[in-house]
C-alpha cells in the first residue's frame, strides 16, 4: 500500500504542471537538468522535408554500436574527460538515429560487400557479391548478366549530380566498390577468372565509370591494382595486375588528375573541371596511428577536398566516405588502432558537417557491420578503455586504483574479442589440440599501441558479428531514420531525399 501511495503522489505532483516538477528533490541535480535540456532539444528540432541537393554517406567499416562505444570513451579520455560522458559529433541532438539490421540474403553475419551494395542499391544482396541481384551466385561469372543492379551513383548522375568516393582502404575494396562496381566476387579487384566476359575486374570498372562520367572523384589506397606487374609505382613498389594494363595512365590519358602523396594531393585543382584519381598507397592507406603526414592526407583532409571539388556542381553531388581501417584493426584484435581510426572518422564527420548546409545536404553516418568485440566489467568510471579494468570507487566518480581480478587472480582488459589472434588458447601438438591459460598483463602492456586484445576462440583474423549497427542522420528527410530498419532502407531514404517534391 505504501508503494502505491508514493507512486500516486509523485504522479499528482507531476500532473500539476511543468513547474511542479521543479519541486522534487532532484530538481537541481546536474543529471536532472541535463535530461530536461536533452528532451527540449528534441522537442525544438524541426523536420526538414525539402529536397536534398547533396547526399553524404559516411561509413566507418566495422563500427557497430560496441566499437562506437569504445571510440566514444577513448576520444573523451584523450580530452581529459572520464570518457563515458563524451559525445561524438554525430551523436549530437541535431542527428536523428535508428538501429540497422545488417544480415545478407544468405548470411546471418554480414560481409562488407553486400552491406555496401544494400546501401547503394536498395536491396539486400548475397555474401561476397557487390550490386548484383539475388539470383547471382558468388564466384560464378555466368550469373552476372541480367542481375546487375542500378546504383545510387548512376541515379544521381542521371540528375546531373557529381559523384565522389573516398576510403582509407583500397578503392577496389568492398565498401568503396559499392558505389560503382558490379561483381560476382568482391576479391576480383584486378582480374577476373579466365573466360569471364560478363564483367570486368573492379579497378577497371572504376576507370570505366570515371570515363562514363559516373564517378568524378576517387581517393584512397590500392595503387597496385591499377598497374601491371612490370610497372614500378610511385613509392617504388610493383603493380599487381596480371594483364599488364596501366589504368593510372588510362585515367590521366582521358584528362583525370592523379595524386599519390600529400604534396600531389595539395596540388590538385579542385574547381571540378577534371576528374580526380588519388591513390595514396599500394594497398590500404596507413592506420591513422601510423600515418606520416607527408605521405598521406587524413580522412578529414580528403573529405574537405572532396566537398570543395564536388560543390562546384550547381546540381549537387553524392559522396561516400569510408573509414575502412576501423574494420582492419578490429580484425587484427588491435583495439587501440581501432579507436584511433574511429576518432579520425569522427573528425571527417565533423568536417563534412561544418562545410555543408543542413538545409540542402543529407548527411548519413553509419557502419556496414559490427565485430565480435566485447566489453568486460565491472569497471569504475574513467577506466582507460584501451587498458585494464579498474575497480569502482565507493566515493566520487573516478575509479579506484585497484585492478579488478578475475577468478584466476589476474587482471583483465575492458575490451576483448570472442575470437582472434589474441586467443588465450595455445596450439598443442595435435591439429586441433588447444589449451592454456591467460598470461600475466600489466597496464603498460595493455595500453601499448601494438597490443592485441585477449580473445577466446583462436582465429588468425577476428570475425564480423551480426549485431545491429546505428545510423545517424541530419538534413532533408533525416527523420525517416527511426526505430529498427533493414540496411537497404538507407538507400531509400537517400533516393527519396533527392527526388522529394
Amino acid at each position: 500500500m505504501k508503494t502505491i501511495f508514493s507512486t500516486t503522489s509523485l504522479a499528482l505532483i507531476l500532473a500539476a504542471g511543468g513547474a511542479a516538477a521543479q519541486d522534487i528533490p532532484q530538481a537541481n541535480d546536474a543529471w536532472f537538468t541535463a535530461g530536461q535540456e536533452a528532451i527540449q532539444a528534441i522537442i525544438d528540432r524541426e523536420t526538414n522535408t525539402g529536397r536534398a541537393k547533396n547526399v553524404i554517406l559516411l561509413v566507418a567499416d566495422g563500427n557497430g554500436v560496441g566499437t562506437n562505444y569504445a571510440t566514444r570513451l577513448y576520444a573523451g579520455q584523450q580530452q581529459g574527460k572520464l570518457g563515458e560522458e563524451h559525445v561524438l559529433p554525430y551523436e549530437e541532438p541535431g542527428y536523428h538515429s535508428a538501429l540497422v539490421k545488417t544480415y545478407n540474403i544468405n548470411a546471418q553475419t554480414p560481409d562488407s560487400a553486400p552491406t555496401a551494395g544494400a546501401m547503394n542499391t536498395g536491396v539486400k544482396q548475397r555474401f561476397n557479391l557487390i550490386n548484383l541481384g539475388g539470383d547471382a551466385i558468388h564466384d560464378d561469372c555466368a550469373t552476372v548478366a541480367g542481375n546487375e543492379l542500378t546504383t545510387f551513383a548512376e541515379i544521381v548522375t542521371g540528375m546531373d549530380k557529381s559523384v565522389g568516393v573516398i576510403s582509407t582502404a583500397r578503392l577496389t575494396h568492398a565498401t568503396p566498390a559499392g558505389v560503382y562496381a558490379k561483381t560476382a566476387n568482391r576479391n576480383w579487384e584486378d582480374e577476373v577468372p579466365e573466360g569471364c566476359t560478363a564483367q570486368k575486374d573492379i579497378a577497371s570498372q572504376l576507370i570505366d565509370q570515371m570515363q562514363a562520367g559516373v564517378v568524378d572523384l576517387a581517393m584512397g589506397g590500392g595503387r597496385r591494382y591499377f598497374a601491371g606487374t612490370e610497372v614500378t609505382l610511385d613509392e617504388g613498389g610493383k603493380g599487381h595486375r596480371p594483364d599488364g594494363a596501366n589504368l593510372i595512365e588510362a585515367a590521366t590519358g582521358m584528362g583525370a588528375q592523379y595524386a599519390w602523396n600529400t604534396e600531389t594531393f595539395n596540388g590538385l585543382n579542385l574547381d571540378g573541371s577534371a576528374p580526380v584519381l588519388a591513390l595514396f598507397n599500394d594497398s590500404h592507406m596507413e592506420y591513422e596511428a601510423d600515418r606520416a603526414e607527408e605521405d598521406e592526407p587524413s580522412l578529414a583532409e580528403m573529405t574537405k577536398a572532396a566537398i570543395e571539388y564536388l560543390s562546384n556542381n550547381e546540381n549537387g553531388y553524392y559522396l561516400e566516405i569510408e573509414a575502412g581501417r576501423v574494420d582492419h584493426a578490429n580484425h587484427a584484435g588491435n583495439a587501440k588502432r581501432t579507436m584511433i581510426d574511429g576518432m579520425a572518422f569522427a573528425d571527417a564527420v565533423a568536417m563534412a558537417d561544418e562545410l555543408t548546409d543542413d538545409a540542402d545536404t543529407l548527411i548519413i553516418v553509419t557502419a556496414d557491420h559490427e565485430h565480435s568485440i566485447a566489453f568486460n566489467g565491472y569497471c569504475g568510471r574513467g577506466t582507460p578503455i584501451e587498458g585494464l579494468c579498474y575497480d569502482v570507487a565507493k566515493t566520487g566518480e573516478m575509479h579506484s586504483d585497484d585492478l579488478v581480478l578475475a577468478d584466476d587472480g589476474k587482471p583483465y582488459t575492458v575490451v576483448g574479442y570472442l575470437n582472434g589472434a589474441g586467443s588465450v588458447l595455445t596450439k598443442g601438438e595435435g591439429e586441433n589440440d588447444y589449451s592454456g591459460s591467460r598470461p600475466e598483463l600489466t597496464q603498460e602492456e595493455a595500453t601499448d599501441i601494438d597490443y592485441v586484445q585477449q580473445a577466446l576462440i583462436p582465429k588468425s583474423s577476428e570475425s564480423h558479428s551480426g549485431e545491429d549497427v546505428a545510423v545517424y542522420a541530419k538534413g532533408p528527410w533525416a527523420h525517416l531514420f527511426d526505430g529498427t530498419i533493414e540496411q537497404n532502407v538507407i538507400f531509400h531514404v537517400m533516393n527519396h531525399a533527392v527526388t522529394a517534391e
